[in-house]
């Protein structure tokens, strides 16, 4: 295990492959979060502590993963930073999305959903009005990966979405995962949103942009260019 110090709040740790394969554990483990990859983060955060000075967050940490063909796996911890990463931004409007969403359920539960209520809504997520507001949501992205365990989980996905949501999408296959390119093509944000935020009730966010998709371009294998789930709707 050789761990770098890249800055204040960035390490990166190199895991071989023969290190991958004395702790039984491999890609898929850290992708899906197992107990097992939580175990090893727990002692690369330790390792990183004692040989580096890596002091971790309090509450939270970003955690990317990059394969390294015939070698290994590179693991890189930093602070979390919303003020500059786009996928943080991402992230965060997903957040936002869903608790908006659940207030919405909540009050159609009560039978006083209506649409000035939801236009309040969107109003109290948006927090601002004018050119900032627009400015803000330009700014938006509108990209996105989704992991599965299975092409059944997708499917599932897939069957609960509305027939005339316009977003594209296309899938991936690699070491037995499967990788959903979600964009939001011509549907509206919050639409788009919406499906994101229903994406993460079968699989799990993988990349926020496509700076992080590049192994996955480069060694999986697409099954479906355009259309995705269209496609696997039926």
């Amino acid at each position: 295990m050789r761990i770098e110090r890249v800055d204040d709040k960035t390490v990166k740790c190199f895991l071989s492959n023969q290190e991958l394969e004395d702790y039984d554990i491999d890609y898929k483990d850290f992708i899906l979060r197992s107990d097992k990859a939580r175990e090893i983060v727990q002692e690369i955060i330790e390792q990183a502590r004692e040989e580096v000075g890596y002091q971790p967050p309090k509450f939270a940490f970003d955690l990317q993963i990059m394969m390294v063909p015939d070698q290994g796996l590179v693991l890189t911890f930093s602070d979390r930073d919303p003020e500059v990463k786009e996928s943080d931004q991402f992230i965060e409007c997903l957040r936002e999305m869903k608790r908006i969403l659940q207030r919405t359920r909540d009050r159609m539960e009560k039978g006083a959903a209506g649409q000035n209520e939801e236009n309040g809504e969107q109003q109290e997520s948006g927090g601002e009005s004018g050119k900032s507001a627009g400015k803000r949501r330009k700014e938006r992205p509108g990209f996105a990966v989704f992991v599965f365990s299975g092409i059944q989980r997708i499917m599932d996905y897939a069957a609960i979405l509305p027939a005339n949501l316009m977003v594209d999408s296309s899938l991936y296959e690699m070491d037995g995962f499967y990788y959903l390119y979600l964009l939001k093509g011509r549907a509206s944000y919050e639409r788009y949103s919406r499906a994101c935020v229903q994406a993460m009730e079968f699989g799990s966010l993988f990349a926020a942009d496509e700076s992080q998709t590049f192994q996955l371009k480069e060694h999986g294998q697409c099954l479906i260019a355009e259309k995705a789930l269209r496609k696997l709707r039926g």
